[in-house]
C-alpha cells in the first residue's frame, strides 16, 4: 500500500470539486451565485442620462418628469423605472440578474447585497453580452442610443466571445482529466508499480495545462471587459467588477494540480529508488 499517495488523492479530489464550481456556479439561483466571472452594475444607470440627454423619447421625457426632485431617491429608482435590473453577473453557463438590497448604494450601517431575482437558462459555450442583456430589458420606447450606451462596451464584449467558449471547453477538458487522475490516484494507493504515478502525472500534466490556459483566458476576459465599461460607462452610471471568488477558485484548482503532478513524480522516483535500494542489498546479502 502507497499511503503517500493519498497526498496527490487529496490535492486532485479538491481540484476536482472547485473546477466543477467554477463550471456550474451562478446555473440557478441560490447556486454560488457570487461566484460570477465579472458583475455589470447598472443600478446607476441613466442618473446623469436623465438630465444631459435630448432624446425625443416621450418616454424617457416622462420618467425623467416622475423622479425630478427626488434626488435621494433617484439611484434607486431610475433603474427599476427604465424596467432594468442593478445588476447582471455573468457566469460560464448563464447569467444572472436582479437587485441591490436594501439599495444600490452603501452607508454608515448597511452595505448593499445582492437579491438574484433570475437566472438564463444554461447554455453551453455561453457568452455573456452585457449590451443585449440590458437592451432585451428596456421600456418600449426607450432604447441604448437614449442612454447613450457606449458602443466600446458592445465591442469589448465580442472581442471575447470566442476566447469564452474556448475556456469552456477547456475547463470541460480539465475536469475530465481531473476525473481520471482522481481515479488514477484511488489506484495508486494500492499500486506498488510505476506504470500508475507515470500515468496519473501525465494526467495531471493535462489538467494542469487545460486549468492553466482557462485561468489565464478567463483572467485576461475579466480584465479586458471591467476595464472597458469602467473607462466608457462611467459617464452614463454604469460599472463592473472582477469576480475574485471565481478567479480564486480556477487558480487554486490549477495550482492544485501543478502540486499532484510534482507530487506523482516524487512517487515514481521514490519508487526506483526502493527498488534499486532492495536490489542493492539482496546482491549484498548473497555475499
Amino acid at each position: 500500500m502507497r499511503l503517500t499517495a493519498l497526498f496527490p488523492l487529496l490535492c486532485t479530489l479538491v481540484a476536482f470539486i472547485l473546477s466543477l464550481l467554477c463550471i456550474f456556479a451562478g446555473s440557478k439561483r441560490g447556486y454560488i451565485e457570487h461566484a460570477d466571472i465579472f458583475t455589470l452594475n447598472t443600478s446607476m444607470l441613466g442618473r446623469t442620462t436623465l438630465h444631459t440627454s435630448k432624446s425625443s423619447s416621450s418616454l424617457l421625457n416622462s420618467i425623467e418628469n416622475s423622479i425630478k426632485g427626488e434626488v435621494n431617491d433617484l439611484i434607486a429608482d431610475v433603474a427599476k423605472a427604465l424596467n432594468i435590473h442593478d445588476f447582471y453577473s455573468a457566469h460560464l453557463l448563464d447569467y444572472c440578474e436582479g437587485y441591490f438590497t436594501p439599495g444600490p448604494v452603501s452607508n454608515k450601517t448597511v452595505d448593499p447585497d445582492r437579491n438574484v431575482t433570475r437566472c438564463s437558462n444554461r447554455t453551453a459555450l455561453f457568452h455573456f453580452d452585457p449590451t443585449a442583456a440590458v437592451q432585451k430589458e428596456l421600456k418600449p420606447g426607450i432604447s441604448l442610443a437614449d442612454l447613450r450606451w457606449p458602443s466600446a462596451i458592445k465591442d469589448a464584449a465580442h472581442a471575447v466571445e470566442i476566447a469564452s467558449k474556448a475556456m469552456f471547453v477547456l475547463y470541460c477538458v480539465g475536469v475530465a482529466a481531473i476525473g481520471l487522475a482522481l481515479a488514477g490516484a484511488f489506484l495508486g494507493i494500492f499500486s506498488e508499480g510505476r506504470a500508475v504515478p507515470l500515468i496519473n502525472n501525465g494526467l495531471c500534466w493535462l489538467a494542469l495545462l487545460a486549468l492553466g490556459i482557462a485561468s489565464a483566458m478567463v483572467s485576461v476576459i475579466m480584465s479586458k471587459v471591467v476595464h472597458e465599461v469602467n473607462k466608457h460607462g462611467n459617464d452614463i452610471g454604469i460599472s463592473a467588477s472582477k469576480g475574485k471568488t471565481f478567479l480564486g477558485m480556477t487558480w487554486a484548482a490549477t495550482i492544485l494540480m501543478l502540486i499532484s503532478a510534482m507530487a506523482w513524480i516524487y512517487e515514481f522516483v521514490a519508487h526506483r529508488r526502493r527498488k534499486t535500494s532492495y536490489v542493492f542489498e539482496g546482491k549484498k546479502g548473497r555475499y
